[in-house]
């Protein structure tokens, strides 16, 4: 869940880098005792994402500001669909309108990008999850835009769970043990609650994990062919999860070969910024 402690510390940190020393150029054309009213206006088809986050922008630049959210984290929306109302003192709002719509084009691009995904697969048990793909210090707000586009965290970062590739199994089996043998014997070592994950790049390579005991194995660039087998061979006994290079053309049929899980990168690193704008009106005493 998105806190709002993290919104509070994201949302300042692009408020102090916009306007460091002020707005100065609110402030030297803007009336100090002009109010504003400004509409978020969609102009293209979305889902949305980042009511708290936008509403943050405005009032943790000035607390007398209001913020009316007219659609609700998750909803879909059309052109010319008013989403939220700004009011308030006007240098403030012109302050924080960037900022806002920032955070908020951010999150309803990631929202709308996996809600696509998440259609894609409806017919199928898969689910989308996203990656750790994600834009350095925004994470949290990120992984709650997939959220809300009807999508799933895989985990949160490095301290969450155990998550074994190549490499890591590499050095693992460097002292002669193995990979089943070093996999139970780091296993042993957890606390029961951790799950634990592994990323197999052959089918070959499926045997000797599945025996360890492992929560979820991870096929990493399978075709659809060894999709299908490995989820035939790992039978039920761990979650199966397919990932690398996955798209809008490919998931379906990724989906239909049985596997639990697709992550998908793209839904963080490759979203696009929706269209939309601030429509504001500012009214002087």
């Amino acid at each position: 869940m998105l806190t709002r402690a993290a919104i509070d510390r994201v949302v300042s940190a692009a408020l102090d880098e916009d306007a460091p020393w002020g707005d100065l150029t609110s402030e030297t054309l803007i009336p100090e005792n002009a109010t504003a009213r400004a509409e978020l206006v969609a102009r293209v088809d979305g889902v949305f994402s980042g009511a708290a986050v936008f509403a943050a922008a405005f009032t943790l630049t000035d607390p007398s500001i209001t913020v009316e959210q007219r659609v609700a984290d998750g909803a879909r929306f059309s052109p010319g669909d008013t989403l939220a109302v700004v009011t308030g003192p006007a240098r403030a709002v012109l302050t924080a309108e960037r900022i806002g719509l920032n955070f908020v084009q951010r999150m309803s691009g990631i929202a709308t990008l996996t809600s696509r995904y998440v259609a894609e697969v409806a017919h199928t048990g898969a689910r989308i999850v996203d990656t750790r793909k994600t834009t350095p210090g925004l994470r949290a707000i990120e992984r709650q835009a997939v959220r809300d586009g009807g999508g799933h965290n895989h985990r949160f970062s490095l301290s969450d769970a155990v998550m074994a590739k190549d490499n890591h199994l590499a050095v693992l089996t460097a002292n002669g043990l193995s990979v089943t043998q070093a996999l139970e014997s780091a296993i042993a070592r957890l606390p029961h609650t951790t799950h634990v994950e592994v990323e197999v790049d052959r089918l070959e390579q499926i045997d000797a994990v599945l025996a360890a005991g492992v929560g979820t194995i991870m096929l990493d660039n399978f075709s659809l062919d060894d999709l299908r087998t490995g989820v035939a061979r790992i039978a039920g006994a761990a979650q199966v999860e397919a990932s690398g290079g996955v798209t809008l053309d490919t998931v379906r049929a990724i989906a239909e070969t049985g596997v639990d899980v697709i992550s998908v990168g793209a839904l963080t690193h490759s979203a696009s910024a929706l269209d939309l704008g601030l429509d504001i009106r500012i009214e002087t005493a």
